[in-house]
């Protein structure tokens, strides 16, 4: 089994001081000010990821909003030593932090999400459902021409 990118000694993470904003809230724009610097969604990619025990998951590459409310739903972060992939991780209910983004799950199930395959800035309506079952969300295609709910920003 591959392992998630570790950024050296110890795999906790320092406790971040995270406010009390949530990702993908109501009114929410996945922006938040946080002493004197903001960033929005198109500015996390780099951004460090901690599971919700505290755990260093990697750094989020790559941001999926959902096509109908362009909220952000997964990241992307590199995984395996060797030959590395992208994984995807929920990002529904992130706390935002200074410098990372605390996600609701864990690092082990982010360890055995399933692989997916990209083409394109769009997952396969197949590919989106493996991945809200997996991390047992609820998953209803949209009433769109591809039916993918998904998509790269």
């Amino acid at each position: 089994m591959s392992e998630l990118m570790d950024d050296g000694p110890g795999d906790k993470a320092g406790g971040p001081e995270i406010g009390d904003e949530e990702v993908g809230s109501s009114e929410e724009t996945g922006t938040r000010d946080q002493s004197h610097a903001s960033w929005s969604a198109a500015q996390w990619r780099g951004k460090l990821l901690i599971d919700s025990k505290g755990d260093k998951i990697g750094k989020l590459q790559e941001v999926y909003v959902d096509v109908e409310t362009d909220q952000p739903q997964f990241g992307t972060v590199k995984e395996g030593i060797i030959g590395r992939h992208l994984t995807f991780v929920p990002l529904g209910g992130a706390r935002v932090g200074p410098d990372s983004l605390v996600v609701t799950v864990t690092k082990e199930q982010v360890r055995s999400a399933p692989d997916i395959d990209l083409h394109g800035d769009e997952l396969s309506q197949a590919d989106e459902s493996a991945l809200y079952h997996h991390f047992e969300l609820n998953y209803t295609p949209p009433a769109t021409p591809s039916g993918r709910r998904l998509a790269r920003r």
